[in-house]
């Protein structure tokens, strides 16, 4: 696959793409931890291959989305309780959205919101909500140049309820944006679709299709996976205000910083922000990606890179990273691995340098191939998807035990 059209493919244009898998037996042992198989996706009524990871409720709880399978074929909303797969709903592929690539989240009275890349009143994707098994559509994109079109990833909520994401097309200029959908002030009422910023045609970044965060400033930090000086994707701050205005605080060049940012960012509590570029790196220009650090310095941000991943190709398709502590950092690669199915790793800090280790490597069979999810924690316990693979290669939901 040339850079150029690495830099252009979405989560949407992955599905497809990295399914199927063969056999072998599970449990798998790995010399940094075991592996076991939660669930494995038929891609028939149950959904089938998952895009992004999980989020944990109450009482552990799990929730994600499948882009495919369900009763329709158009992607599902899940949960796994007490190891359990359970379809909460199946989308239609109508009004109601389809093809969800982006996971959920949860606000504290236990409704569920995401959002689906196709569908809706006009098959640019929705922000939908889910409470129980009842699905009820947000806004519905248009994709024209006041709203955007076709959302990759999930959502950020802030103390209001009021819902924050990006979309990877639409806009002034067709190269994505960024958004809110303000909540209602009354029970029963509408939520109001508010574009926050609208990504130009050259250096301000293009195509975003991670998450973004929130700092404690409440600005707003997410990446593009193309635009910028170089067309490799940039690094961003939205500061809010009357008009939310960007600031770039890193340009990718293709050097050792990487390339292509898939992956959103999370914060380690002190102030620090983690995110991952899916190929280059120090070494030649296939090397697997990049994890880098946000740092905060006088009003804005330092960017550093704190390891490049090995591999080939666009082997460090990470979604998200899951920040265990400022020293610790669990994350997946999608087709690296000495099976080149997908590995799990860790980021290790000591005397102020990160060492990468890696804990499993996926086989492309029973265990699953192709992890793009990020990493939840439960019980000691690390839990994410495979897109491919398992027994009947449609994905797996997998816990590991370092």
């Amino acid at each position: 696959m040339s850079r150029k059209a690495r830099n252009h493919i979405s989560m949407a244009t992955l599905v497809p793409v990295l399914a199927g898998g063969m056999l072998a037996a599970m449990p798998l042992a790995s010399w940094a931890g075991t592996l076991t198989v939660v669930h494995n996706f038929t891609g028939g009524s149950d959904g089938g291959n998952p895009v992004d990871g999980l989020m944990k409720g109450p009482n552990g709880t799990l929730y994600g989305t499948t882009s495919a399978g369900g009763a329709s074929s158009q992607g599902a909303v899940f949960q796994i309780a007490a190891g359990t797969e359970k379809v909460l709903y199946s989308f239609k592929g109508g009004t109601d959205g389809a093809t969800p690539n982006g996971g959920v989240i949860r606000n504290a009275s236990g409704t569920l919101f995401g959002t689906t890349t196709a569908g809706g009143a006009h098959g640019a994707g929705t922000v939908y909500s889910l409470q129980g098994t009842t699905e009820a559509v947000l806004y519905s994109f248009a994709g024209g140049t006041t709203d955007g079109s076709y959302p990759q990833a999930g959502l950020v909520k802030d103390a209001s309820g009021n819902l924050f994401g990006t979309t990877s097309a639409g806009g002034v200029s067709g190269n994505g944006t960024v958004f809110e959908l303000v909540a209602p002030k009354t029970v029963g009422g509408a939520y109001t679709e508010k574009l926050l910023y609208s990504f130009g045609t050259g250096t301000d970044g293009a195509a975003p299709v991670a998450r973004v965060a929130f700092d404690s400033a409440g600005n707003l930090l997410g990446t593009t996976s193309a635009g910028g000086a170089s067309n490799d994707g940039i690094v961003f701050e939205l500061k809010p205000g009357a008009t939310w205005t960007e600031t770039i605080l890193h340009t990718f060049a293709n050097t050792t910083d990487g390339y292509t940012p898939y992956a959103g960012f999370v914060g380690d509590g002190s102030g620090n922000f983690y995110g991952a570029a899916t190929a280059g790196g120090a070494g030649d220009g296939n090397s697997g990606g990049t994890v880098f650090e946000l740092s905060p310095s006088a009003g804005s941000y330092n960017f550093t890179v704190i390891a490049s991943v090995p591999g080939w190709g666009v082997s460090g398709s990470f979604r998200d990273v899951l920040v265990k502590s400022p020293t610790l950092i669990y994350a997946t690669t999608h087709c690296d691995g000495s099976n080149s199915a997908g590995s799990i790793y860790k980021l290790t800090k000591s005397g102020g340098v990160w060492t990468y280790t890696v804990l499993y490597n996926f086989t492309g069979g029973s265990d699953g191939q192709y992890s793009i999810s990020n990493l939840v924690m439960k019980g000691g316990k690390l839990y994410g998807t495979t897109i491919g693979g398992g027994a009947s290669g449609g994905g797996t939901v997998y816990s590991f035990t370092p």
